[in-house]
């Protein structure tokens, strides 16, 4: 009997590789650390990786980044600035792992805000939530995807001429 094929990168990166070519702007990828709730909405998936949490949220951001179709807005929980390094130890060298990688692009919103975001977007487009083997509390990237080819500055000027010329 001939051995099983091996698969070359893990099953979530697997999952991430097919789901891409399927998003587009208004789907949303989550890197979630481990106590991330199971959500239950039929637009949201999860799945666990098994992995770090750098690890994953770097390998999110070169797959979007090597994307032609699509651009990411990152969010952070803003609370992760306060969580003192005496009640979770390692947030410090995380936060400094996160500005490493993500610097100034990354928007800062209060956790329950993007959750809300989340909510919003998933009653019609989907959400792909990754948990990563993290313990530390408001660690989760969000990754709110956008077109690439068409920036919002050019949706604003097509907008203004739209309305320029009597255009619904």
């Amino acid at each position: 009997m001939a051995d099983a094929p091996r698969l070359t990168k893990p099953v979530w990166e697997h999952e991430l590789h097919a789901l891409l070519p399927l998003f587009g702007h208004r789907n949303w990828i989550v890197v979630a650390d481990s106590a991330y709730p199971a959500q239950s909405k039929p637009g949201i998936e999860t799945i666990v990786s098994g992995a770090g949490q750098i690890e994953v949220a770097r390998k999110v951001a070169d797959a979007v980044a090597a994307s032609k179709h699509v651009r990411a807005n990152i969010y952070l929980d803003r609370e992760l600035a306060f969580v003192p390094e005496k009640d979770s130890p390692g947030v410090t060298a995380y936060r400094k792992q996160l500005d490493q990688m993500f610097g100034s692009s990354a928007k800062e919103l209060p956790h329950e805000e993007i959750i809300a975001k989340l909510d919003s977007v998933s009653q019609v487009f989907r959400v792909l939530i990754i948990k990563t083997d993290l313990t530390i509390p408001y660690t989760t990237v969000f990754f709110e995807l956008g077109c690439a080819y068409w920036p919002g500055d050019a949706e604003d000027r097509m907008r203004e001429a739209m309305a320029a010329s009597g255009t619904k």
